[in-house]
């Protein structure tokens, strides 16, 4: 006997395609508060108070009470009707699913337990209740024990059309782990084509990469005035821990961890930030001087303002004039190392901070 072919093959081999039914639903809870029976017993038959109109699944609706019931056959029975409001040209059907229940007591005791009613509304039949909600007797005896005050509740479930979709795989995109890869190749010195020598220490890097992110390093490493050895450059001035922070941020984009400025964060941020302004890193400069923004205090703001003058840091510099600015403060700022440093190198700079002061005073 010939198999049949579909018994041949296992259907985790074939290609799927997955459709799915969504059916939506949104439920509210709306309580119509009567506060007083006694003035409401006698109105007529068919009339009616109607509470305040509520919005549910895109649809208006109210809750219709007639204390003398809806008919002459429940005139001894307040009757209770969920209405729903209907606009010229509305054709729309509604399927809905609730509950309409009396409380009393500030809602804390049931008087009702109706089960749930399934109505579809329309234009032709846009009202569902209860003809005989509730004994007069019960109202009238409310009236003496509670002044007449109750609630009747509504649980309304509008259920949506339901709708089809076709089902795409969801494909999870991983995070970008490119800093961490290009940060583990320069640590690990493959590829490298450049060596930097730093305070007597060695330092692996790629010279394409460097270029794309420094207009210094593109100049010295490819430019018209490119080091006549780029093996091995000698960097001055400068000590190993800044320039590692240097080449950090080249490949990751990123400051070091704030653990490597824990012991003299300040001097070393002050040096990050001059050899970012002179490799042309604007970001790594503008990080640094935000960095120094948050540790201001009166042993290296004088340091600092001259580092902001001389690097045209504006928002920094700003910063350390209005620090210094009480003369408390300044006072205790000029007896600082820092401060001959700065009258020496930045003596236009105190013409800022005088008239900062005057303002202060």
């Amino acid at each position: 006997m010939t198999k049949n072919s579909t018994s041949e093959v296992g259907h985790g081999q074939l290609p799927k395609i997955l459709s799915r039914c969504l059916a939506e639903s949104v439920t509210v809870v709306h309580d119509f508060e009567v506060t007083n029976y006694r003035l409401l017993d006698g109105m007529g038959v068919g009339k009616c108070v109607t509470s305040c109109k509520f919005s549910v699944g895109g649809f208006d609706w109210v809750i219709n009470f007639y204390s003398d019931g809806i008919t002459q056959d429940s005139a001894s029975n307040p009757s209770v009707y969920l209405n729903r409001v209907i606009q010229t040209n509305d054709a729309h059907r509604v399927r809905t699913k609730f509950t309409l229940n009396m409380l009393e007591k500030h809602g804390e005791a049931q008087v009702t337990n109706f089960d749930v009613i399934d109505h579809v509304f329309s234009k032709t039949d846009s009202y569902r209740g209860y003809l005989k909600f509730v004994e007069k007797s019960k109202l009238i005896s409310l009236s003496q024990d509670n002044n007449g005050y109750f609630i009747i509740r509504c649980v309304l479930t509008v259920i949506k059309e339901p709708h089809t979709e076709l089902m795409t795989k969801t494909v999870v995109v991983p995070q970008s782990n490119l800093q961490d890869q290009l940060w583990q190749m320069r640590k690990d010195g493959q590829g490298a084509d450049v060596t930097f020598s730093v305070g007597g220490q060695l330092f692996n890097a790629h010279r394409c990469l460097l270029a794309a992110r420094s207009p210094v390093f593109k100049a010295e490493l490819f430019g018209p005035m490119k080091e006549k050895e780029t093996k091995c450059i000698q960097i001055d001035d400068m000590d190993p821990p800044i320039f590692e922070a240097l080449l950090h941020f080249v490949y990751t984009d990123l400051m070091q961890d704030g653990e490597q400025y824990k012991e003299g964060k300040i001097a070393k941020l002050q040096h990050l930030l001059v050899a970012a302004d002179r490799y042309g890193l604007d970001r790594l400069k503008v990080m640094c001087e935000g960095k120094l923004c948050e540790g201001i205090d009166v042993e290296t703001v004088a340091t600092t303002l001259v580092l902001a003058d001389q690097h045209h840091c504006t928002d920094r510099q700003q910063a350390c004039i209005k620090f210094m600015a009480p003369r408390s403060v300044l006072r205790a700022v000029m007896a600082t190392d820092g401060f001959k440093h700065l009258l020496a190198s930045s003596p236009l700079v105190m013409k800022e901070i005088l008239d900062m002061v005057s303002l202060s005073d």
